[in-house]
């Protein structure tokens, strides 16, 4: 294939730094790259990949960044100014991986910029769904999933131009560390029980939404605006063995589904390279070897933020935006110890019911939320 010109947004992360090791695979050049605060990491990427540009969101990992690569050509920027510059700048593909609401305005950016986006910050398309695909569709911009779960469904509808076929969605989940366990049982769960995933190895934030199943919630939300589907058309299945990434049940009630070992190097590079396959360093999936892949339904009772996302995309609006701000807090408050587990699903309920009531909103409107969001949890939690 043709030398490919590629950004990273949120290079030094789990994502990131797979989606390097697809880059070197098949040959593709690495025009910039972002983090927040991984100096080490960072430094050892601009050696290996000597990109154009480089930005770390966090000033004071700038400062020492350019410091330690001052004897090479990349030119190192700050801040999210920083980041959004260089997400402006027009691509072959912009991986953006940035964790959370942060992932928002550099999405918006490349939009304009016309670069392909392959889409890993799910918070892009809850808080932003319909700014962001709007504006898509207007510049004509491709938006690839690399979600695993949404690289599937996009892979099952391969070929289909009449969505009207779709009947549902399956869209799997591991359960993460606490499936089938009771309310009581979580109670007293510790942040390194919630961190220790059975599957997928992940960013700390990205795993205890796993484990709150709030990731699901999310990736809900993503679906509906990525296929163009009702959220009434999309079911969750607890499937522990992560061997079936998601499926599609068409109207002649077939099901097709895509299947592969639980390796992220699968999606990523399926949407560096889409439409084409390549040979991956990923290991052969062995079904034999598994013997038995399992499907439930979710404890919606015991974990609630699931229904928390789906009445936040039913409502519609800044609903969305509220939920994913709100646990974005949440979340950390837990990880930082402030809070137990289960206040996780209290503290966004909550937070989300102040939500302003529009169904169009701005940018400055979710950004506006996201912060409404966070004071409202840190003085729900007082």
């Amino acid at each position: 294939m043709d030398t490919k010109l590629l950004t990273i947004l949120g290079s030094t992360g789990s994502i990131g730094t797979q989606a390097l090791e697809v880059a070197k695979l098949r040959g593709f050049g690495i025009y910039a790259l972002t983090a927040d605060r991984s100096v080490e990491t960072m430094e050892s990427q601009i050696r290996a990949f000597h990109p154009r540009y480089a930005a770390m969101r966090n000033e004071d990992a700038a400062n020492d960044l350019r410091v330690r690569v001052a004897d090479t050509a990349t030119k190192v920027l700050s801040g999210e100014e920083g980041v959004c510059f260089i997400a402006s700048q027009p691509v072959d593909y912009l991986l953006n991986s940035i964790v959370g609401m942060a992932g928002l305005r550099p999405t918006l950016c490349a939009i304009e910029a016309g670069s392909t986006i392959a889409l890993a910050n799910k918070e892009t398309l809850v808080a932003g769904g319909q700014l962001v695909m709007s504006r898509a569709g207007e510049k004509g911009v491709t938006i690839l999933p690399v979600d695993s779960e949404h690289s599937a469904i996009f892979q099952s509808l391969r070929g289909m131009t009449d969505h009207t076929q779709i009947r549902r969605i399956l869209l799997t989940a591991s359960g993460g560390p606490f499936f089938g366990r009771t309310r009581e049982e979580l109670r007293d769960v510790t942040v390194a029980d919630a961190l220790h995933h059975p599957n997928w190895s992940m960013g700390a934030k990205i795993t205890v939404d796993s484990a709150t199943m709030m990731n699901k919630g999310l990736e809900l939300i993503e679906a509906v605006w990525l296929f163009d589907v009702s959220p009434e058309q999309i079911d969750i299945l607890v499937h522990r063995q992560s061997v079936v990434h998601s499926a599609v049940e068409f109207c002649d009630n077939s099901v097709i589904a895509q299947l592969g070992v639980p390796d992220m190097r699968i999606p990523i590079q399926y949407a560096l390279t889409y439409p084409d396959r390549f040979p991956s360093p990923v290991r052969q999936l062995r079904l034999e070897e598994y013997g038995t892949l399992t499907f439930e339904k979710p404890d919606y009772e015991t974990f609630a933020c699931i229904n928390l996302c789906k009445a936040a995309i039913l409502q519609g609006g800044l609903r969305p935006a509220a939920v994913n701000s709100a646990n974005e807090e949440a979340n950390a408050m837990f990880r930082r110890g402030e809070i137990g587990f289960l206040e996780i699903a209290q503290l966004v309920e909550a937070a989300a019911a102040a939500a302003p009531a529009q169904s169009a909103y701005t940018l400055q409107d979710v950004l506006d939320v996201d912060a409404l969001m966070r004071e409202r949890v840190q003085s729900l939690k007082k």
